[in-house]
């Protein structure tokens, strides 16, 4: 059975209808017959058989996968990653040795600094502001101690925002991150045993019927999603609008969110048929640009589905990932983009 979009979908615009006037588009752009041999009318849900290739989509795709392969094996990719811990109100010692409250697994130093989450409220009215702080342990930082680059001094983080602060050691980094109401220590080595064993990621061949042409309908405004997580919390990410295609003469639909600091791009999460056979079984991830009229205004997107990545979860265990909405579990096998990691 076909999934049915919610009644705001549908107060958003006729989208079916949408389609079909794309599909009746590409099918007035084909050669002209003569007037004796009539052309039959296409089934509703027939497509062209390779939307949107362009020349180089192929030496595209090839650099993509290569940089993607980069970014995971990267001295600061997720297979690095070797803790993440939830950071206490109060005083949270930081180190290898056993006395710290969190405790880094990887060659550090015993007493690295000790991490301060507290809150202050300005007026009695508003809110109260947590900050972080990060402060010397007895006898000092360690030597060769960074925060972003620069010789460790003790002060307050940036924890939110796309550059938060990295405090390191050599190959060890910790950076502190808000996620919610609560934050997070996440702990990365450069010389973790996951990436020692790094030999690279698993890809379905490229195929050009997983690159489709997709009719755009925005929501005017904007709507909020609630994307789960494996916590069993909600992210309340905006939707701008859903993204309509047909795949396997079966009309599809999915609904992307964006995110702060990535503007520009339009952040999909979903899982399909091939989900926990051959490719990672909680989600996928797909990061496109946007409709060829902006996102306020109905149009085209191409979605290419060679572009799937797995989230950071497939790499390690201390990720938190997003999961797909509902909507977002489509009916077909997408045997395209990223596989299992590590192959089976």
């Amino acid at each position: 059975m076909v999934r049915q979009l919610s009644v705001r979908r549908r107060l958003a615009g006729v989208s079916a209808l949408s389609l079909a006037v794309l599909l009746s588009g590409w099918v007035l752009l084909q050669p002209r017959r003569a007037p004796a041999q009539k052309a039959a009318a296409p089934a509703p849900t027939e497509a062209p058989p390779i939307p949107g290739i362009y020349e180089h989509w192929a030496d595209d795709l090839a650099a993509w996968r290569a940089a993607r392969e980069r970014e995971i094996g990267a001295p600061d990719g997720w297979l690095t990653l070797a803790g993440m811990e939830w950071l206490q109100p109060g005083v949270n010692s930081i180190g290898a040795a056993q006395d710290n409250a969190i405790k880094v697994r990887a060659k550090a130093p015993d007493h690295i600094g000790q991490l301060t989450l507290s809150s202050s409220q300005a007026k009695a009215d508003e809110p109260a502001q947590a900050t972080v702080q990060l402060l010397a342990p007895s006898g000092g930082f360690p030597a060769d101690l960074t925060i972003d680059g620069k010789p460790a001094k003790e002060g307050q983080l940036t924890v939110e925002g796309p550059t938060p602060s990295a405090i390191s050691w050599h190959g060890v980094t910790i950076v502190v991150l808000r996620r919610g109401e609560r934050f997070a220590v996440r702990i990365k080595d450069a010389d973790s045993p996951a990436r020692a064993a790094y030999k690279g990621l698993n890809w379905y061949a490229p195929n050009p019927r997983y690159r489709v042409q997709a009719v755009w309908t925005p929501y005017t405004p904007p709507r909020m999603v609630n994307i789960p997580t494996p916590l069993g919390t909600t992210l309340d990410l905006p939707s701008p609008g859903f993204a309509e295609f047909v795949l396997d003469g079966k009309p599809m639909n999915l609904e992307p969110v964006t995110e702060k600091g990535a503007e520009g791009t339009l952040f999909f999460i979903l899982t399909d048929e091939t989900s926990n056979i051959e490719t990672f079984a909680t989600a996928r991830y797909l990061h496109t640009g946007l409709p060829n009229h902006g996102l306020d205004q109905p149009g085209i997107l191409a979605l290419d589905f060679n572009l799937l990545e797995n989230p950071p979860c497939a790499y390690t265990t201390y990720a938190t990932c997003p999961l797909p909405p509902e909507q977002n579990r489509l009916p077909a096998a997408i045997e395209a983009g990223e596989k299992l990691y590590p192959p089976k």
